[in-house]
């Protein structure tokens, strides 16, 4: 019996130790969306997968979908957003994004657009910018627009066209405001 083979970006959103030497890595994927996937080994000395498979990091990996579980097969290392984040504030932005999107998405649908958007404003979050804050709650509410638990309509139309980057170029101090609202809101009514 073969095993089907898919191989995507992905990014490493958790990692959770298992039996010995195994571990289990929760990642977001461009076609599988949120997903598990398990890693033999992993964890011992002579394992070449250890170093890649680290979390906030962007990885090529093959999966194979087995009777029960993902199993991780081949992986290339692209980046990591954290260690190459250039500052401590950047790093917690990174981390923070991640916590996010794991608390905001679930499930094995493919979200192709989200990713890509996420994996764009992770570079830009990762590096200094004015207006850290923003940015983020910003981000955060176009994931919660791509997720369906924001409406299109209520959106100011700055924050949803365009690069993260050139939204902090229009900043003023009500569209943070409004941003604060939609967002809070949008948690409130999630139930999570």
């Amino acid at each position: 019996m073969s095993y089907q083979t898919y191989i995507t970006e992905a990014l490493v959103c958790g990692t959770f130790n298992r039996n010995t030497a195994d571990r289990s890595y929760l990642l977001f994927t461009k076609e599988a969306g949120m997903l598990f996937a398990e890693a033999r080994s992993v964890r011992e000395e002579r394992s070449r997968q250890r170093f890649a498979l680290q979390d906030f990091s962007l990885v090529r990996v093959s999966l194979i979908k087995g009777k029960v579980t993902w199993k991780i097969g081949s992986i290339e290392s692209k980046t990591n957003f954290f260690s190459n984040a250039a500052s401590k504030e950047a790093r917690g932005s990174v981390v923070s994004t991640l916590k996010f999107l794991r608390r905001f998405f679930s499930g094995q649908e493919p979200a192709p657009q989200l990713f890509e958007m996420v994996i764009a404003s992770l570079e830009v979050l990762s590096q200094e910018v004015t207006h850290r804050s923003f940015l983020e709650a910003v981000l955060q509410v176009r994931i919660l627009l791509e997720l369906g638990y924001v409406d299109r309509g209520v959106i100011p139309p700055a924050l949803v066209e365009g690069a993260l980057a050139t939204v902090g170029m229009q900043y003023t101090d009500t569209l943070e405001l409004q941003v604060q609202a939609l967002l809070q809101k949008a948690i409130a009514t999630s139930h999570l």
